[in-house]
């Protein structure tokens, strides 16, 4: 364990150096979209929908959008197919692109053993911290949990174990320097989808996710809605759906980059 925060604490300061919020003499504004899950890894699967297929589907959507309407917008996904790729290689494709705003898009779920999962529903959007209540953790848990599919996945990650809360302490020395600008496009992120999305409002919470942690830039992860409510599920995996969330976050984007220029 003593070894595993020894490595953390290097290279938390190889990817997580200061870097400036926007470049001075930029000529793109560098939007990286992280469609979470692929391939193998389906992410959450109900209703007769998959997880990684509607974080796609938002993903590209909002790409199309962001290209055709704002000038000087580069749009970097991650992945732009059903591809399996590891939270490192998402964090590389950030941190190579020298990114100006990391987009991780998500769908939510709960544990199958929970009354209310055919219910529940909302929208959240996430910034990297420490967990402020057990849903926040357990939300972290399943999307970190992706690594497991990777062989050896803790001697590549450090040590890092997603279901082991010794492992989230790396957390709380994460760099703050992109901390304020994260939250001010999650807000913003937030209230349209809400606003003209009609997702119900979950908030904007703090947690530690692993691959907000390794990009070196401000850095949000959305969560949709939830995948175990039929509702829910119907509308994300509708063409209104996918372009009404992806309209929603693309009006972030817009106001988040007016207001850092």
């Amino acid at each position: 364990m003593r070894n595993f925060f020894f490595r953390s604490l290097l290279a938390l300061s190889l990817i997580a150096s200061p870097l400036p919020n926007m470049r001075a003499v930029a000529t793109d504004f560098t939007i990286v979209l992280d469609p979470g899950h692929g391939g193998k890894d389906h992410g959450a699967i109900d209703n007769s929908a998959r997880e990684k297929d509607i974080n796609l589907s938002v993903a590209r959507r909002l790409g199309e959008k962001l290209k055709k309407k704002l000038k000087g917008v580069k749009v970097v996904y991650t992945r732009d197919d059903d591809t399996f790729l590891s939270l490192q290689e998402r964090a590389a494709v950030a941190n190579e692109s020298k990114g100006d705003l990391f987009v991780s898009i998500h769908t939510n779920s709960v544990d199958e053993k929970n009354k209310n999962r055919k219910n529940v529903a909302g929208a959240s959007v996430y910034v990297l911290g420490l967990h402020k209540d057990g849903n926040n953790m357990e939300v972290a848990r399943r999307e970190n949990s992706v690594i497991e599919y990777e062989k050896d996945f803790k001697t590549k990650y450090s040590g890092f174990d997603p279901l082991r809360d010794e492992s989230y302490i790396i957390f709380e020395m994460a760099q703050k320097s992109n901390l304020s600008r994260s939250f001010s496009f999650a807000e913003k992120a937030q209230k349209h989808l809400v606003g003209v999305a009609g997702r119900k409002d979950r908030g904007v919470h703090q947690a530690g996710f692993w691959v907000l942690w390794a990009t070196c830039m401000p850095a949000v992860l959305v969560e949709l809605d939830f995948i175990c409510n039929p509702e829910s599920a119907a509308f994300m995996t509708s063409e209104e759906g996918v372009d009404s969330m992806a309209d929603a976050i693309f009006k972030a984007v817009k106001e988040y980059r007016e207001e850092c220029e």
